[in-house]
């Protein structure tokens, strides 16, 4: 398979960690949207949040999904990535969709032990575990209409690659 891969899920799920981990595995270039974002606007997401706002933030999300899209690509893409339909639609039509999905309780203990809150700023203004049920709760049904596989996130990098491989019944490049 040479379509792109696309992860998607919540903040702390491990879309960065697991995107490098499979494109190891694979033999894939690795990108990351929000990374991309930053380099071309030389600013992080929260000062592009900032100005911006989140209107402003999603457009060039979106223009940093399209940019990054490639054959033999993982792509980790950001956590709100599926607001919008449109981006929705472009990954299912452009490559394989994959949902890391943990407990809220989980993605907040992962967001408190490495906070990065320059690049994941918060979306509330409430305590973190609040947020992250808030957000799922909002987005869940968004990740499962877009993602073609779900994923179990709550498990170890390679665990998750290796049910991302079997999934899409790949195997690891040699």
């Amino acid at each position: 398979m040479s379509l792109p891969i696309f992860l998607i899920g919540a903040r702390g799920c491990g879309k960065t960690t697991v995107g490098k981990a499979l494109s190891q595995a694979l033999g894939y270039a690795f990108c990351d949207t929000d990374h991309h974002l930053q380099l071309t606007t030389q600013r992080s997401v929260a000062e592009i949040v900032a100005t911006e706002g989140w209107e402003g933030f999603r457009a060039r999300e979106t223009e940093s999904l399209q940019a990054v899209t490639a054959p033999l690509t993982v792509i980790a893409t950001g956590g709100g990535m599926v607001l919008a339909e449109h981006n929705c639609r472009f990954m299912q039509e452009q490559g394989r969709v994959i949902w890391l999905s943990a407990s809220p309780e989980v993605l907040a203990e992962r967001l408190e032990s490495q906070p990065e809150t320059a690049q994941r700023p918060t979306l509330t203004g409430r305590p973190i575990a609040d947020e992250m049920e808030e957000v799922l709760r909002e987005r869940a049904h968004l990740y499962r209409a877009a993602a073609h596989h779900q994923v179990n996130a709550m498990q170890s990098p390679d665990g998750v690659v290796d049910e991302i491989l079997h999934s899409l019944s790949l195997a690891r490049a040699s």
